[in-house]
């Protein structure tokens, strides 16, 4: 197995949640990486935002495959979030999980949710999970099911179903974000044969009780990419009224964050 790979998979069987940060851009993945995150992962809203594209409307292969190439020099271990592989065809989604293992990315998410708000086929999913893994066995392969994320009716037995087929397919993680409470979260723990992947939500439960839980990852998704909106429009309108403006990273900082992780 390759190095950066192997260390990506190990850090999901440490006995406490990998917690992962979700990058839209070269300065957000720096930032993190110079604040000491070991493991980054991108977030599909805020690389299609950035790009003036919807999310989950598979419109995003390029940028995704452009901001791998642009993350490569940083000392970082990679996963993108490829949305449903941004194709339908599963030797599609084998090639574009290839060509983004060649710029080093150690791991991808797919998801089965679609953009209209419908779930894809079990079979589907399993199939593309397969491809991906045929093509890079060592890949970390992050499943995600979108059971509770759209409202499926009565969804701890679907979600259970598809995780393993996913599971069964070669997935070595099951992601299940909306989950709604700690018993939940505990019960897929226990009945899910893979590392769980949950969403952090706010006021929802924190690391340590994630940890008792024994979920293996946290993503935090889009919601770093939706503060940081939220911050430069909340400064905007602080410059408006003429109020101070708390101390924003300077431009030396945000230089610094560019220049020293050129390869």
């Amino acid at each position: 197995m390759n190095e950066r790979r192997a260390a990506f998979h190990a850090l999901h069987h440490t006995g406490r949640p990998l917690l992962l940060p979700n990058a839209w851009d070269h300065a957000s993945a720096a930032a993190y990486v110079a604040r000491g995150y070991r493991a980054v992962g991108t977030t599909s809203l805020g690389v299609a935002a950035a790009a003036g594209l919807p999310d989950a409307a598979a419109a995003t292969r390029a940028e995704n495959v452009r901001l791998a190439r642009a993350l490569r020099g940083l000392p970082v271990l990679l996963t993108v979030d490829v949305e449903a592989g941004c194709a339908d065809d599963p030797a599609a989604v084998a090639d574009l999980a290839a060509e983004l293992a060649a710029l080093g990315v150690v791991g991808i998410n797919i998801e089965d949710g679609r953009g209209d708000g419908d779930l894809d086929p079990p079979e589907l999913t399993a199939a593309k999970v397969a491809a991906v893994k045929a093509a890079v066995p060592d890949l970390f392969v992050n499943a995600r099911t979108d059971t509770w994320w759209l409202g499926v009716p009565d969804p701890l037995p679907e979600t259970l179903r598809r995780a393993r087929e996913y599971r069964n397919a070669g997935a070595d993680g099951i992601f299940v974000p909306g989950t709604p409470d700690a018993g939940t979260i505990a019960t897929l723990v226990a009945r899910v044969d893979a590392p769980l992947n949950v969403l952090h939500r706010p006021g929802g439960p924190t690391l340590d009780e994630l940890r008792s839980l024994g979920v293996a990852r946290v993503s935090t998704g889009s919601l770093l990419f939706r503060v940081a909106l939220g911050a430069a429009l909340d400064a905007l309108d602080t410059v408006r009224s003429g109020a101070a403006l708390q101390e924003p990273p300077s431009y030396a900082e945000v230089q610094r964050l560019s220049g020293e992780s050129r390869p």
